[in-house]
């Protein structure tokens, strides 16, 4: 029987992200289900984005379970309604955000993300503080482009990355990069080769293969989430949802 990952776009613009993407990673036993949001952001790349994102989230996680689903991704770095949906399911929810800044911090000292925009930068240095890394990510660098830009010209889009993980590592001293943005997938490799020619051999973290491949293992091993930290929320009046 076939483990099945659910991932969840928590916004509601088509056809930023697909099956396809995820196809590489599929495999007789490993089957990929996706959905997006009805209701919330066209893009997050703030707080107020991240929380009218966490609502249809939450449901959406709730029906993936129903649905079948052995684990759940949440497509977005700020792990938007991550630990709400830990709370409402009982198979494993993870967030690429949580997921990366803890492989980067196995695979190197110090850590940097290199992200899309100014608003993501105080949501990604409070998720490291929450995460208990952030002695640990030296930087958040951006290359000042939209979310909904980023694959208007891809090479565009993975020189700026190429350059800002540069400077992250010349100037601010980090060890390993994190793509600050799933919408980044699939620039890592070039970026990596970029790197390498200029004479830094940096493990470049892509969000969203590791988070499903995490996922996948958990399910192998059968971990999820502890119901002592994320307890089922108990019954009481609840208007509008």
């Amino acid at each position: 029987m076939s483990k099945i990952i659910h991932i969840i776009t928590p916004i509601i613009t088509e056809g930023i992200r697909s099956l396809e993407d995820v196809a590489p990673f599929a495999s007789e036993n490993l089957e990929f289900r996706h959905s997006l949001l009805d209701r919330g952001p066209s893009s997050i790349e703030c707080e107020y984005d991240e929380a009218i994102a966490v609502p249809d989230t939450i449901a959406k996680c709730i029906e993936a379970e129903q649905a079948g689903a052995d684990a759940i991704v949440i497509d977005c770095m700020g792990d938007p309604g991550m630990k709400p949906c830990r709370e409402v399911v009982s198979i494993p929810v993870l967030g690429p955000g949580e997921t990366s800044m803890h492989m980067a911090a196995m695979l190197g000292q110090k850590f940097s993300f290199v992200t899309v925009v100014d608003g993501v930068i105080p949501m990604i240095n409070n998720l490291a503080k929450i995460y208990g890394l952030a002695e640990k990510m030296v930087s958040s660098r951006v290359i000042d482009m939209p979310v909904l830009n980023i694959e208007q010209d891809i090479e565009k889009t993975q020189e700026k990355l190429a350059e800002a993980s540069l400077e992250a590592i010349r100037d601010d001293g980090a060890d390993v990069i994190v793509l600050g943005c799933t919408g980044f997938l699939g620039c890592a490799e070039k970026i990596i080769e970029r790197l390498k020619f200029e004479g830094y051999d940096v493990p470049v973290i892509d969000p969203i293969p590791l988070t499903v491949m995490t996922a996948s293992a958990l399910i192998d091993v059968g971990l999820t989430h502890s119901k002592k930290t994320y307890a089922p929320p108990r019954d009481k009046v609840v208007v509008g949802y």
